[in-house]
C-alpha cells in the first residue's frame, strides 16, 4: 500500500505542477503589457495562502512529504504571479493588492501556524488542526467552479470553462483522493473527492453544451476576464 500510494502520489505531484503552471501564458502577457488589465489577483492570492498552509501540513505529518513537495513548489510559483500582480497592477489597486496580500499571505499563514503551534503540543493533534485548517479554507474556495458552471448554465456555452481545466480538475482531484484513500489520510479526502465531483460535473456540462448555441448579449472586457477568473480558480481547491 506504501508504494502504491508513493507512485500515484508522484502522479499527482506532475499532475499538479503543470496545473500550477497553467496562468503562465496570462503572466506572459501582462508582462508585455505591462498591466495587469482587469485580471484579478484573488485567485493566484488564495491558492499562495492554500499552497502555503498544505506545505506546513505536509511537513508535520508524518509520510505526507509528497503533498509538502508538490505544495512547496505551488508556493513559489505563486509568490511569483502575486509579485507580478503587485508589480504591474494599476496605481489605484496596487495599495489594495498589497493590503491583502499581507493578510492572506503573510499575517493569516503566520496566525494559523503559531496558533496551532501553541494550543497543541502533540505533533498528530497539531497535524490534525492544520488539516482542518486547510480542508476547510479549500471547501470554501469551492465557490468558483461552481460559478464557471453556472456561467456555461446560463449562457449555454463552455468558451469560459476550458476544457483541458475541467479535465485536470477531473484527473488532479481523483489522484489525489485515491493517494488520500490508501494513506488514510480524511484531510486530503475530502476536498480533493469534492474536486472529483465537480470536474465531473463540469465534464458533463462540456459534453452537453459544447456544440449548444451560446445565447445571451456580447459580453464586454469585463465580464469576459471575469468569467475566464472562475475558469481559472477552478484549479484552486485541487492543488493538495
Amino acid at each position: 500500500m506504501a508504494e502504491a500510494s508513493f507512485y500515484i502520489g508522484v502522479v499527482g505531484n506532475v499532475i499538479s505542477v503543470l496545473v500550477f503552471l497553467s496562468p503562465v501564458e496570462t503572466f506572459w502577457k501582462i508582462v508585455k503589457r505591462k498591466s495587469t488589465e482587469e485580471y484579478k489577483s484573488l485567485p493566484y492570492i488564495c491558492t499562495l495562502l492554500g499552497s502555503s498552509l498544505w506545505t506546513y501540513y505536509g511537513i508535520v505529518t508524518p509520510g505526507e512529504y509528497l503533498v509538502s513537495t508538490v505544495n512547496g513548489f505551488g508556493a513559489l510559483v505563486e509568490i511569483i504571479y502575486v509579485s507580478l500582480f503587485v508589480l504591474y497592477a494599476p496605481r489605484h489597486l496596487k495599495l489594495h493588492t498589497i493590503v491583502v496580500v499581507s493578510m492572506l499571505n503573510v499575517l493569516f499563514p503566520i496566525a494559523a501556524i503559531e496558533a496551532t503551534r501553541s494550543a497543541f503540543k502533540d505533533e498528530k493533534t497539531r497535524s490534525q488542526s492544520m488539516g482542518f485548517i486547510c480542508a476547510g479554507l479549500n471547501i470554501i474556495m469551492y465557490g468558483s467552479p461552481l460559478s464557471a458552471m453556472k456561467t456555461v448554465v446560463t449562457t449555454k456555452s463552455v468558451k469560459y470553462m476550458p476544457f483541458w481545466l475541467s479535465f485536470f480538475l477531473f484527473l488532479n482531484g481523483a489522484i489525489w483522493a485515491v493517494y488520500a484513500s490508501l494513506q488514510h489520510d480524511v484531510f486530503l479526502l475530502v476536498p480533493n473527492g469534492v474536486g472529483f465531483v465537480f470536474g465531473t460535473m463540469q465534464l458533463i456540462l462540456y459534453g452537453i453544451y459544447r456544440n449548444a448555441k451560446p445565447v445571451g448579449s456580447r459580453k464586454g472586457s469585463s465580464d469576459i476576464v471575469a468569467d475566464e477568473e472562475n475558469s481559472l480558480t477552478s484549479r484552486v481547491p485541487l492543488l493538495t
